[in-house]
């Protein structure tokens, strides 16, 4: 048997015992533990295009190897938690303010504030120039969509997306425990559509680690919007 054959059929037995697939970085490490024998630019030179190789073996996203028998089988549901996402809003606020700073105030807002069937951002939050600024910068608009149910992401990312209607940047948020494939179509659509993507930790509502996957891409939302919008909170968002 040749190296090219020992390699890949030692990868796909490694496959079919990852449901979830196998990183590319993961995988060389595991035949290179597997065939130590075999050079490790061997092993890149043969697995790199593994897909296209072997038939047993599919990339669902990029870098990341699954094989087949599993290609066809939805994702296991996330755990019920207990936690609500209302309980995530409060902290995001804080960090779109402290830590990310993209706003200088921003509050939770989330049921059916806006009384639309576009949606309500679950937080809103303004940018306002500070005195100290030596150039000062018009007002900017921030909007946020928290998921906590991964089943939900498409959606999610539907209404983020709406939120640009009356936003100069909008976020969805969601699990860094949702299903690989999911967030590296949602990493590729936020950069095609300058939507921000953030990932948390949904177990812990007291400390969620926000961290920014995609900035938000700066855009010029509809002012008919922005003043609609904004007469519902104002006296709260800019109080």
């Amino acid at each position: 048997m040749t190296n090219k054959e020992r390699i890949h059929k030692k990868a796909i037995e490694i496959l079919a015992d990852h449901p979830n697939g196998v990183r590319y970085s993961e995988l060389v490490s595991l035949l290179q533990t597997a065939l130590p024998d075999v050079p490790k630019n061997t092993i890149h030179g043969n697995i790199w295009n593994l897909e296209t190789l072997v038939t047993d073996v599919v990339k669902p996203s990029r870098g990341l190897f699954l094989h087949a028998k599993f290609s066809d089988k939805q994702p296991s549901p996330s755990p019920k938690l207990n936690v609500k996402e209302e309980q995530f809003y409060e902290p995001f606020a804080d960090w779109l303010v402290n830590e990310l700073e993209e706003c200088t105030k921003a509050i939770p807002v989330g049921g059916n504030t806006f009384k639309d069937k576009w949606g309500t951002p679950d937080v809103i939050g303004v940018r306002e120039p500070r005195k100290s600024d030596i150039i000062k910068f018009p007002t900017e608009l921030v909007s946020a969509e928290i998921k906590l149910d991964t089943a939900g992401l498409i959606t999610a990312f539907g209404q983020a997306c709406a939120y640009r209607l009356f936003s100069h940047r909008s976020y969805i948020v969601v699990p860094k425990d949702a299903a690989e494939e999911d967030l590296a179509r949602l990493d590729s659509l936020a950069r095609i559509f300058g939507i921000g993507l953030i990932f948390f930790d949904a177990a812990a509502p007291h400390a969620p680690a926000f961290e920014i996957r995609v900035r938000a891409a700066k855009q010029e939302p509809d002012m008919f919007y922005v003043n609609k919008s904004l007469k519902l909170i104002e006296d709260e968002l800019f109080a």
